[in-house]
């Protein structure tokens, strides 16, 4: 499963990156304006920085809702940067537009997924990730993680090759959790990742291996 880091923080992707374990990059307008980064230029600049710092993929999201304005922003977006995926959203015109895009060898990552059948149609309009949010999901009292699974399970059987980015992450067993439900990808702040780290028993072996090797 690939790590991505879901910032617009330079200092928190490039603490992910010196891991060794980063493969790509997720942000939308409330990252960016989280770090003071607005207006198109400024935006377009930002993104140019992280899709130099990441050698993987950097999912950068349009703001127009119509066809020719998610075309004509993810045309912009996707010149930035060989790495750069255009962030369509789950609409109708989103739709056509990750058609055109795959049609036009543009790679895509479809947003605000949050039902087996929305995936489907990313799958088929030529989505190269599809992002459930599984943590918004979970605040209507619905498990996110079951949606993973079954999206993992029809993907399986159709043969779909558009790879399941999980997202709206809130905390390391969610990451677990969607590594087991068969999700390709999972993208979250930096806190659940170092949150991977840490485990009691970790702590008490090394304290315990340290004081035997000062003789203590």
């Amino acid at each position: 499963m690939k790590f991505f880091i879901d910032t617009a923080n330079l200092d928190q992707i490039r603490e992910a990156n010196d891991l060794g374990i980063l493969d790509g990059v997720t942000t939308n307008p409330s990252l960016m304006a989280r770090e003071g980064i607005r207006g198109e230029e400024n935006i377009a600049k930002h993104y140019k920085t992280i899709s130099d710092l990441v050698k993987g993929d950097v999912s950068a999201e349009v703001i127009s809702t119509d066809f020719e304005g998610i075309v004509a922003e993810g045309k912009k977006l996707a010149a930035i940067n060989p790495n750069i995926v255009v962030k369509v959203p789950m609409i109708k015109d989103g739709i056509k537009a990750l058609k055109w895009f795959s049609d036009h060898h543009i790679k895509t990552n479809c947003t605000l997924v949050f039902s087996a059948g929305q995936a489907i149609l990313a799958a088929k309009a030529g989505a190269n990730y599809v992002s459930p949010f599984i943590g918004r999901i979970d605040d209507s009292s619905w498990d996110g993680v079951e949606l993973i699974e079954q999206i993992a399970n029809i993907y399986a059987i159709q043969g779909f090759e558009t790879e399941i980015l999980a997202a709206s992450i809130r905390n390391s067993l969610h990451i677990v959790r969607c590594a087991e439900a068969g999700a390709d990808v999972c993208t979250c702040p930096l806190e659940p990742i170092l949150g991977l780290l840490k485990h009691p028993l970790t702590d008490i072996g090394l304290a315990k291996f340290l004081a035997d090797a000062k003789g203590k």
